[in-house]
């Protein structure tokens, strides 16, 4: 149980939010690093969710992660969110909101979501190279805690290479081609049609019948919402394990894509990189085959679960305390 007395903790206390396309992460900490407490709200990403419900859904997590009777301690909250964003702007103006409805004067800093996730690394570093794959998939420079280079994040449709979209669009194509006899009909391509398709995954299909299907794969490929495509990438990690060898194929192309990414940011031998999402935080899918794949560019992964941890650092920061814990 959390103790909501601030003279169990060290003042100042200070939040760090890392604001996601799927949900907000809170996480409230002490000056000596003590965990006061966590959060969570729904969709962080300003580009896709109303004012309204971005103000709702950051004081949903803070509210969860700062008991009331220690909100007046806090003294700064650092947030993480996509394309990041001045006081001005709508992220900011959100953020000022949320607090101020919480009853929170404090300092704030807005930043990108690669910049909270570099800050995440061991030691809170500076500088260094990013890696983010989930559902899409970007990596960039960063140098004196802010974004100075980037590769790909072209969305679903442009780029994104070896993010759970591209793996999801992989794993259907995998399928079509193996429903007109482009490719062997393996266990991948029963578990894609049965999620898309249920019950009419059929090897002894005759033709006529495999036409039918593939225009009902096609159908509903075109008329998700391009998010359902990555909703298809745990299937292609499940059939992997499995034994799957065309599954296991698109997870080393996709490692392979995500080291090309990085590639593109002239690394330099040594430097952090620092690597985050569904498919490349801590126990990810992809965290080994990447390894291999950075190697010979003399780098080395660090995985870590999300940005909070690094959004914590930066409003320790903000706070005129060391970003890393005591």
């Amino acid at each position: 149980m959390l103790i909501e007395s601030i003279d169990q903790y060290v003042a100042p206390l200070v939040v760090g939010l890392d604001a996601g396309g799927t949900r907000v992460r809170a996480r409230c900490e002490d000056a000596d690093g003590r965990l006061v407490g966590v959060g969570h709200g729904g969709p962080g990403n300003a580009l896709s969710v109303e004012r309204a419900a971005l103000v709702n859904n950051l004081a949903q997590a803070v509210k969860a992660a700062v008991p009331a009777r220690l909100r007046p301690s806090v003294t700064a909250v650092a947030g993480g969110f996509a394309g990041g964003g001045g006081p001005g702007s709508p992220v900011g103006r959100s953020l000022a909101e949320a607090l101020g409805g919480l009853g929170i004067e404090a300092v704030t800093g807005l930043y990108g979501d690669v910049e909270v996730a570099c800050a995440s690394g061991p030691g809170a570093p500076a500088d260094g190279l990013v890696l983010i794959a989930g559902t899409g998939a970007t990596a960039a420079r960063v140098a004196g805690r802010r974004t100075v280079r980037v590769a790909d994040g072209d969305g679903w449709l442009l780029g994104d290479a070896g993010s759970g979209f591209w793996l999801g669009r992989q794993a259907l194509r995998c399928a079509l081609r193996a429903v007109d006899g482009r490719e062997e009909w393996g266990p991948l391509v029963t578990l894609v049609l049965d999620r898309v398709v249920p019950g009419r995954a059929d090897p002894a299909l005759d033709w006529d019948g495999r036409h039918r299907l593939k225009q009902e794969v096609a159908a509903w490929a075109y008329t998700q919402r391009p998010v359902v495509l990555a909703e298809l990438s745990p299937i292609v990690v499940a059939a992997a394990r499995g034994g799957d060898d065309r599954a296991s194929g698109l997870l080393d192309e996709a490692a392979r894509q995500l080291a090309d990414t990085v590639g593109a940011l002239d690394p330099v031998p040594g430097e952090p990189l620092i690597v985050t999402g569904g498919l490349l935080g801590p126990e990810g899918p992809l965290v080994e085959r990447l390894r291999s794949g950075v190697e010979p560019m003399g780098l080395s992964c660090a995985p870590v679960p999300d940005g909070a941890a690094g959004a914590v650092a930066l409003a320790r920061l903000l706070s005129g305390v060391s970003p890393q814990r005591p």
